[in-house]
């Protein structure tokens, strides 16, 4: 007797676009886990996440091989992976240059008894230094000063000058409280915003209210890669 198996049925449209997008998560969700979760080293994160990329994308491959019907799969996985690939690789191996015209300033002027008498009183600065530090290399190696100025009308900001450290992804700006490391953004920080370059002056806001007694260390923080680059503890003009 002679059997014959009835042949396989193609997966529906809906059933292959759900797993085109089971693709793009995977991808994207296991990116996320391999390179901000499992460590805080920069270099073994990218090695893991090429690792997860190559595994996910043979799993891909395999089952385009066995259901042609699947190939939407395969090229949504391609497709997130370039984009993604492009992004990660533009913002790491390129730096980014900036030279912007920041403030300067002056040392607090000391109090009236610790000077000693001039015959003419010297014109109050128009800015003055509340706080400066270098940085410190953590992750990547980064130099530089930070300096904190409050300027005519009582408007804080932070400068950065001669400053350069590695390019990469989500990079920010944090002032951050006591515990800044290359794996822990602290026990609290405020957020300046993006970082504008790797290399270069540039300079940011600094909120009313923040206080800089407590928020004492500049931090450049890799958000997406949960990873310090460089600190500089800001200590008083």
């Amino acid at each position: 007797m002679v059997m014959h198996l009835a042949p396989r049925k193609p997966a529906s449209r809906a059933l292959r676009a759900l797993c085109a997008v089971a693709a793009v998560v995977l991808l994207l969700g296991g990116g996320w886990v391999t390179g901000a979760l499992l460590t805080n080293d920069f270099t073994i994160s990218m090695l893991l996440t090429a690792a997860w990329v190559g595994i996910l994308g043979l799993g891909c491959l395999l089952l385009v091989r066995r259901r042609r019907e699947m190939w939407p799969v395969l090229a949504a996985f391609a497709v997130t992976a370039t984009v993604a690939g492009t992004y990660l690789g533009s913002q790491t191996l390129i730096d980014d240059e900036v030279d912007e015209d920041v403030v300067e300033a002056s040392p607090r002027p000391a109090p009236a008894q610790d000077r000693e008498p001039s015959p003419a009183k010297p014109a109050a600065p128009a800015n003055v230094l509340l706080a400066e530090g270098r940085f410190r290399s953590l992750g990547h190696e980064t130099d530089g000063v930070a300096k904190a100025i409050e300027v005519r009308g009582g408007r804080r900001v932070l400068t950065l000058t001669r400053f350069e450290t590695d390019n990469g992804p989500d990079l920010r700006v944090y002032l951050s409280a006591a515990g800044a490391s290359q794996s822990s953004a602290g026990e609290a920080f405020r957020d300046l915003g993006k970082l504008k370059g790797n290399v270069g002056d540039q300079q940011y806001e600094i909120p009313r209210g923040v206080d800089l007694g407590r928020f004492s260390t500049v931090l450049v923080w890799c958000r997406a890669f949960s990873v310090g680059f460089g600190a500089a503890p800001l200590r008083a003009g």
